[in-house]
């Protein structure tokens, strides 16, 4: 056989392989089922009971203020929220093709037991966390490892360890910030011109009272509440003496009885000896033991309302976007809570801080699953229904959420831990780049932030969205829905899919039709690409829905 004959032979074997491959991929998924769903647990009464009664309390707000809720949205849009909001990104084509081939009324937990089992999912959650105890610098140098702390945030979240566990150990920890990466809480706090004299009490006793209760106690620290009579100042520093016997040796962090915490308050002459107290609920605090660790069992304490009350309202901010009570780390102790704020809370507690267990609830109730539109087009959702959470609340997109977004919809496949290394190392990389130049918003992550101009250039002019639909077989799924897909009406469903996880309406697939017919002798991928980048520059791309 003459040797181009069998070069042509092999190439064209080669197409119909690939060919072969990709149009599986258009058509189904072969993902392997969550070995964790267990689709009897989510109909049992426990579940459904706390679900009902959260669904319950808002009604009667919803009742009280004369607002109708919003019908429910599609499960792709619920599943694209659940992506966003645990593991920062938005489906892959891969993942909705399995989705769809669950039971409707399955397909939400299925899609949770998916994620939870995912380390796309406690990656993105760590560093969430990590924001929220530890913030975003970089710390002091040597003494404080931050991808250590959320990497080992990362294991815990993985194996579903229960939080209040997580939490005490970090206000414990003691080590080798290396070997010990929890240690990372306390070494965060050491001034990097003054490592003598060892961690920050004040710094450290802010953070806990923000993050693992939900009060602004450091508001305190200097002068006594100028707006009421709830906080002294004695309040902030007899909580930073929990943290004084704390310091730093050859071998890491550790306590020294010995040590006692002085301050000098406000219009005092001289400092004095400020004995370790709790702000509230002193019958659950320890009698006897070291300091860390009866301060700990204080904050996590089961009887202790503002610990579940932080986390509860912190994973709805998660999902949402949008806290219950605002803002996310000011929780009122006293008076009328948000509707099913408690109801989270004793749940929560119930079944033993199982972050999971949280998440499912939430995820399952109407609020959750409501559309961010109404049922009736000339009626739009009203700011009233959003602040109620009657409808789903819009919400612009975080930048890693965009980063993440453009990614994924430029590939086909799941883009996570079961990727090439190359496509893993690439993603680092062009996120990072993305993030820098579109702006982090730090710690506030659940501030109300407006989109800006320079952003708007970036999605429409940057490398990143450039790179991600110009045509390229390899890399970009524009290209290969363009070469492979059989139909013009295949491809535009496939990509509508792909970007933003729905199917196009019957105008919008229309259009997009008869551009790709008429394409001006331009090949199907070329006018792949055009569509892609319309489809990332939309609003809808950029925002929560």
């Amino acid at each position: 056989m003459k040797l181009w004959i069998r070069n042509a032979l092999f190439v064209g074997f080669c197409l119909a392989a690939t060919g072969f491959v990709v149009g599986r991929l258009l058509k189904r998924s072969e993902m392997v089922r969550p070995r964790s769903f267990e689709p009897t647990a989510y109909e049992a009464s426990g579940f459904r009971n706390a679900v009902d009664r959260v669904n319950a309390a808002f009604d009667r707000e919803w009742a009280t203020n004369g607002i109708a809720p919003a019908p429910l949205a599609s499960d792709l849009t619920i599943a694209r929220r659940l992506s966003l909001a645990l593991t920062g990104t938005i489906p892959s084509l891969e993942e909705i093709r399995a989705l769809e081939q669950q039971p409707a009324n399955e397909r939400t937990q299925w899609w949770l037991s998916h994620l939870f089992e995912d380390r796309r999912y406690s990656d993105y959650l760590a560093e969430r966390f990590a924001r929220m105890v530890v913030g975003v610098e970089n710390g002091p140098f040597i003494i404080y490892r931050r991808h250590r702390l959320v990497s080992w945030l990362s294991d815990q979240l993985f194996a579903n360890r229960p939080y209040d566990e997580i939490v005490r150990e970090l206000i414990t920890a003691d080590g080798i910030w290396t070997s010990k990466p929890e240690v990372n809480f306390i070494t965060v706090t050491v001034d990097q011109n003054n490592k003598e004299k060892g961690p920050d009490e004040v710094k450290l006793a802010g953070r806990v009272a923000k993050a693992f209760l939900g009060v602004r106690l450091d508001c305190v620290q200097c002068h006594d509440d100028m707006f009421g009579d709830r906080w002294k100042q004695k309040d902030f520093h007899q909580l930073a003496a929990f943290f004084a016997q704390s310091k730093m040796s050859m071998t890491g962090v550790h306590d020294d009885p010995k040590k006692d915490y002085e301050y000098r308050y406000l219009r005092q002459t001289e400092a004095e000896r400020v004995p370790p107290k709790v702000p509230f609920d002193e019958d659950l605090l320890p009698a006897d033991g070291p300091l860390r660790e009866r301060l700990a069992v204080w904050v996590t304490h089961p009887k202790n309302r503002a610990f579940a009350h932080a986390i509860v309202n912190r994973m709805w901010a998660q999902m949402f976007n949008r806290p219950l009570s605002k803002p996310v780390d000011n929780i009122p102790l006293e008076g009328e809570l948000p509707p099913g704020m408690e109801i989270l809370s004793d749940d929560l507690i119930a079944h033993h801080f199982d972050l999971q267990w949280l998440i499912r609830v939430i995820a399952a109730t109407r609020e959750f699953q409501a559309d961010s539109r109404s049922a009736d087009p000339g009626y739009p959702v009203s700011d009233r229904q959003e602040t109620d959470f009657a409808a789903f609340p819009l919400t612009r997109l975080r930048p890693e959420q965009v980063a993440g977004s453009i990614l994924q919809s430029a590939s086909l496949k799941t883009i996570n831990a079961d990727s090439q290394v190359l496509v893993r190392i690439i993603r680092f990389f062009q996120e990072n780049d993305f993030i820098k130049r579109y702006g982090d918003v730090g710690e506030d992550e659940f501030g109300v932030t407006g989109g800006t101009i320079p952003q708007r250039l970036i999605m429409m002019n940057g490398n990143l969205v450039h790179e991600r639909t110009k045509e390229n077989i390899v890399m970009n799924a524009a290209t290969r829905i363009g070469v492979l897909a059989p139909t013009d009406e295949s491809a535009v469903e496939t990509a509508y899919l792909t970007v933003l996880s729905r199917r196009p309406t019957s105008k919008e697939m229309s259009y997009f039709v008869d551009r790709l017919k008429d394409g001006a002798n331009l090949k199907r991928s070329q006018l792949m690409e055009d569509l892609f980048w319309t489809l990332i520059n939309s609003t809808e791309f950029s925002w929560n829905h």
